[in-house]
C-alpha cells in the first residue's frame, strides 16, 4: 500500500513539473509547483512502515512527562537534585523560536537533506537505515555524513553541507556544550535545521526547528526505579545498597542522563543506594571488565549493581569480569537495545535495558523534517517512545536492529 501511495505521489509531483517553480528553503530553481508537491506529500502514509524487529518505524511518544517551572539558577542546585540538570533534561521546551523560518508549506517531495550523525557504529548504520526509509517514502534525497566521533571534523562537515545548501540539515551535535555554536552557523546560512538523538545545551534550540529523539533523561529515570526495585526485592530492609556507573563518553547528553539522571532520580526514590563510583572506560569490553573487575576488589560484596551507558561493548566488559569474580548477584542494566545487550537479558546477566530503536530515532527525524515542509505543527520537541525491556519481553524485539 504505502509503495502504491509513494508511486501516485512521484506521478503527481511528475506532472505538476511543467506548472511552476516552488520556494525550496536553501535550494534556488527547483521546478516543481508547490501546491501539487504539497499534495503529492500529504498522500504519503508512513504509519506502516516497520523497522527490522517488526516494531513500528515512526513511533511517537504519546504520555510525554509534565515540563516543571525552570529554577532561576539550576547549577547552583546540587547535582543530585533533578533540576540541577534543567537545562540539558528538558532542552527546547522554552526555546525562543522567534527568529525560526515559517515552513513553506509547498511539500516534501524531493527535497534534498544532509543528515549529519556522529561517528561510525552499527547503531549509527541502523539509524541512518530507519531515516532513509522515511526518506524513500517521500521521494527525498538523503545525503549521510559521519565525522566518526571528531568534533572538528563534524565542523568541517557543518561547513561542507551549508556550502551545497540543502533544503535542510538534520545533526546529531556531538558535544552539547558546542551544540549551540554549531546551531547558530546553521541558522545564520539561512538552513532549516533538525537536532536529534543527543540533547545539545539548551541555547542550541533557539536556531532549531525542533529536537528529535529518545527522552533519555526520562529512560533512565524509569531504568533506575526499574533497578531499585530489583535491588530492594533482592535485598529486602537493607539500610545501604552500593552500585557503581560505566559511563557514555565524555560530553555529550548521553554522558549526563545515562549517569546523572539515574543518580538524581534515585536520591529521591530510593535514597539507601549510593553511589560508589563513576567512570567512562569508553566502548571496548577489556578496559570495562578491567574497570569492574577492580570495582570488585575494591568494594567486594558492598557493590550490589551497576548500571551502564551501553548494552553492547561494555555490558560484555561487565558481564566477564562478574562472570570471573563468581558474582551473580549483581544487578546489572544498561542502555539498549543490541542483539549482544538482548541475548544477555534473556541469558538472565542483564536484568533492563531501555528500547532504543536505532531506526526510529533516524526515522522520526526525517519524518519531521517532511512534516515541516508540508505545514504541519512541529512540537518544541519530540520524543521517542519509552519502553524498559526485561526477561519477559525481550523475544518482542527480535530481530534486533543492531
Amino acid at each position: 500500500m504505502r509503495r502504491m501511495v509513494s508511486m501516485l505521489a512521484v506521478l503527481a509531483l511528475l506532472l505538476a513539473v511543467t506548472s511552476g517553480v516552488f520556494a525550496a528553503g536553501a535550494r534556488e530553481g527547483a521546478a516543481v509547483d508547490g501546491a501539487a508537491n504539497l499534495e503529492a506529500s500529504l498522500a504519503v502514509d508512513t504509519s506502516g512502515l516497520l523497522s527490522a524487529d517488526g516494531q513500528p518505524l515512526v513511533r511517537v511518544a504519546d504520555d510525554d512527562r509534565p515540563v516543571p517551572t525552570r529554577p532561576a539558577d539550576p547549577s547552583a542546585l546540587p547535582q543530585t537534585d533533578p533540576l540541577h540538570w534543567y537545562d540539558m533534561e528538558w532542552a527546547g521546551w522554552d526555546a525562543d523560536k522567534s527568529t525560526i523560518p515559517e515552513s513553506p508549506r509547498n511539500g516534501a517531495i524531493g527535497r534534498r537533506i544532509v543528515f549529519i550523525v556522529h561517528g561510525d557504529h552499527p547503531w549509527t548504520t541502523a539509524c541512518t537505515l530507519g531515516a532513509q526509509k522515511v526518506a524513500d517514502a517521500y521521494n527525498m534525497e538523503l545525503r549521510a555524513l559521519s565525522p566518526n566521533w571528531d568534533l572538528a571534523v563534524q565542523n568541517q562537515m557543518i561547513d561542507q553541507a551549508i556550502n551545497e545548501r540543502p533544503d535542510m540539515i538534520l545533526l546529531i551535535p556531538l558535544d552539547a556544550r558546542t551544540a549551540p555554536q554549531q546551531a547558530r552557523r546553521i541558522h545564520q546560512a539561512g538552513i532549516p535545521l533538525i537536532l536529534f538523538n543527543t540533547l545539545p545545551d539548551a541555547a542550541a534550540m533557539d536556531y532549531a526547528i525542533t529536537w528529535t529523539g529518545p527522552d533519555d533523561f526520562g529512560q533512565f529515570r524509569l531504568l533506575a526505579r526499574t533497578f531499585a526495585d530489583e535491588l530492594r526485592r533482592r535485598h529486602p530492609g537493607a539500610s545501604e545498597l552500593g552500585i557503581a556507573y560505566v559511563q557514555h563518553a565524555p560530553g555529550g547528553s548521553p554522558y549526563f542522563a545515562r549517569s546523572w539522571g539515574p543518580v538524581s532520580e534515585l536520591a529521591g526514590y530510593a535514597p539507601e543506594i549510593k553511589t560508589l563510583d563513576m567512570q567512562a572506560p569508553g566502548f571496548e569490553a577489556d578496559r570495562t571488565m578491567q574497570l569492574v573487575s577492580d570495582w570488585l576488589t575494591r568494594f567486594g560484596p558492598e557493590l550490589k549493581g551497576i548500571i551502564a551507558a551501553d548494552d553492547s561493548a561494555q555490558a560484555l566488559g561487565i558481564v566477564e569480569a562478574l562472570r570471573r569474580a563468581g558474582r551473580e548477584d549483581v544487578v546489572v542494566v544498561a542502555a539498549g537495545n543490541s542483539k549482544v545487550g538482548m541475548d544477555l537479558v534473556q541469558e538472565g546477566r542483564l536484568f533492563a535495558i531501555t528500547y532504543q530503536t536505532a531506526e526510529g530515532d533516524g526515522a522520526l527525524a526525517v519524518q519531521t523534517a517532511a512534516d515541516w515542509f508540508n505545514g504541519k505543527d512541529i512540537p518544541m520537541r519530540r520524543n521517542l517512545a519509552q519502553h524498559i525491556i526485561t526477561e519477559s519481553d525481550v523475544g518482542d524485539f527480535y530481530p534486533p536492529q543492531w
